[in-house]
């Protein structure tokens, strides 16, 4: 069975590829001027999506997350569904995450800040 999920998470990770690489070329895009890479190559993959419309879109975009979040979700039923393991690791999880509440919003809002202040510093230098 666990040789069975890995295949799952594997062909999973390789069809949201094709969006999370769009997705990424829309923020390389913008953090550099366009005549410099890898912006250049972020906007060609940008053009090239927006220019094939029902591969781009439609299925790189739409189908194939769409088709990752219903395998994912029927996945993870069936997993905790089967798996005592899982269910206890998700319950202790749980647990220790109640009980540390507060260490877990500051390492939230600390990671949030890194973030917002990487974007903000990326936006700045190519203004």
């Amino acid at each position: 069975m666990k040789t069975i999920k890995r295949s799952i998470a594997a062909a999973e990770l390789l069809l949201i590829f094709p969006a999370a690489l769009f997705m990424t070329a829309l923020f390389v895009r913008q953090i550099e001027p366009l005549q410099l890479e890898p912006a250049r190559t972020a906007a060609r993959i940008v053009t090239w999506y927006s220019g094939h419309l029902k591969v781009g879109l439609w299925i790189f975009l739409m189908a194939l997350p769409l088709f990752v979040l219903v395998s994912g979700s029927f996945t993870l039923v069936q997993s905790w569904n089967e798996d005592a393991e899982l269910r206890s690791a998700a319950l202790s999880a749980l647990a220790a995450l109640r009980t540390q509440w507060a260490a877990f919003v500051v390492a939230a809002a600390t990671v949030a800040a890194a973030i917002i202040l990487a974007i903000v510093a990326l936006h700045a230098a190519t203004n």
